[in-house]
């Protein structure tokens, strides 16, 4: 049997205190790459988790509405709604206001009294007038029994003539009478003539105090009130010109500017598509009614005339309005507002038609049924809404349930 080797053996001869530093030093030398490399690891993890949690920056658009006559439209224009007949009603008489009987948005019938000056003075001397015919057609029935008098008297003179009873000259005298009695007659028939034309002066005047309207229509304005000084000389000093504005509703256009290098685009009786701003929702048909025969050439425009198909009760003067010129008429089903998209948003897959729609920052894969195209854009059947935010030509990133953030923000 062998024996050990023994001749590398030692003892120490260190303190117990100084052997246990020596392992407390090497056990410390051991743990800070631990540390070390445990830490790399964990900020290596945080950062991926990180990158792989970060939205991706997509381009987004609105899922909006459009409508199927702008695949017909060749021009668009901007204008206002205009009410053919319009008149601001005003008196021919001077005078202080008395009586007002309308205000904004009444309605008048054609020869209706809308307002009345002060007509005291005026009404009598119509009054006076009046008594002054009386009073000669009073002296012509007294002329002419005074006529019918001297004509009996002078038939009596000429009777007594032929049976020698009385002389020549007091027949002469007879008929002197008739005629002067005629000539009395047509004197006051010419009177009352005189009489006659002062009445009708008379009550031109009075009728100047009333003010009427001059046709059917709605008031627009009021200029005057009660005890206002109206004139007609509207620069006189506090007097008011015209009482009342006033349109007639039945003869509202569209004035619209189209530009002298697109009159090609226009003709007389071509259809167009009125989209007034206060009726968003709503699509008026039109006619091309006239074009005013001179261009303006500060703007380099020729004013369009445009005539309602229909007229509706929520059109009022001086809208804001948009005209599309349209190549062909359309059908009230083509005014139907329709969801649309933009086609770059639309992603082709096995299954279908899909889009991803943004929500709470992720961008959720949605079924589409997509339809014809509608101008730059396409009708979306099913799926979508107005409104909704969709990607825009989706890449490889966008997948179901991906964080999204619009570019730029």
């Amino acid at each position: 049997m062998s024996q050990p080797d023994l001749s590398k053996l030692r003892l120490s001869r260190a303190p117990d205190g100084e052997l246990a530093v020596g392992r407390r030093g090497r056990a410390r030398r051991l743990f800070l790459p631990v540390v070390l490399v445990a830490a790399v690891a964990a900020a290596g993890l945080w950062g991926y988790q990180r990158f792989r949690n970060a939205p991706v920056e997509i381009e987004q658009a609105t899922v909006t509405t459009a409508f199927p006559f702008q695949n017909h439209a060749v021009l668009t224009s901007t204008g206002y709604v205009v009410a053919q007949r319009k008149a601001a009603v005003a008196s021919k008489a001077t005078g202080r206001l008395e009586w007002l009987g309308v205000q904004e948005g009444s309605r008048v019938r054609k020869g209706d009294v809308i307002a009345r000056l002060e007509n005291t003075d005026v009404s009598a001397a119509r009054d006076q007038t009046r008594a002054s015919l009386q009073v000669a057609r009073a002296n012509l029935e007294q002329a002419r029994v005074e006529l019918a008098e001297a004509r009996r008297e002078a038939g009596r003179s000429l009777d007594l003539l032929r049976q020698k009873f009385v002389s020549e000259a007091v027949h002469d005298q007879a008929v002197a009478r008739v005629d002067k009695a005629a000539a009395a007659a047509r004197s006051l028939e010419a009177s009352i003539s005189v009489a006659q034309a002062n009445v009708r002066a008379a009550d031109v005047s009075v009728e100047q105090t009333l003010i009427r309207a001059p046709f059917d229509g709605v008031v627009l304005t009021k200029s005057a009130n009660v005890g206002d000084v109206v004139t007609p000389f509207s620069s006189a000093l506090d007097a008011k010109g015209a009482v009342v504005t006033m349109a007639d509703m039945a003869t509202l256009e569209v004035e619209a500017d189209v530009s002298e290098s697109n009159l090609s685009k226009v003709r007389v009786d071509q259809p167009v598509e009125i989209h007034l701003d206060a009726l968003p929702e709503r699509r008026f048909g039109g006619t091309v009614s006239r074009m005013v025969p001179t261009v303006d050439r500060a703007k380099a425009t020729v004013m369009t005339k445009i005539r309602f198909e229909a007229l509706d009760a929520a059109v009022l003067p001086e809208m804001s309005a948009k005209v599309t010129f349209l190549s062909q008429p359309v059908t009230d089903a083509d005014r139907q507002a329709r969801t649309a998209v933009n086609p770059d948003a639309v992603v082709k897959r096995t299954d279908g038609d899909a889009v991803f729609v943004v929500r709470d920052g992720l961008a959720r894969a949605t079924p589409v049924r997509i339809g014809g195209k509608l101008g730059d854009l396409v009708e979306v059947a099913s799926g979508l809404s107005p409104g909704d935010k969709v990607v825009l030509r989706p890449g490889p990133k966008i997948v179901d349930g991906v964080r999204v953030k619009a570019a730029g923000k």
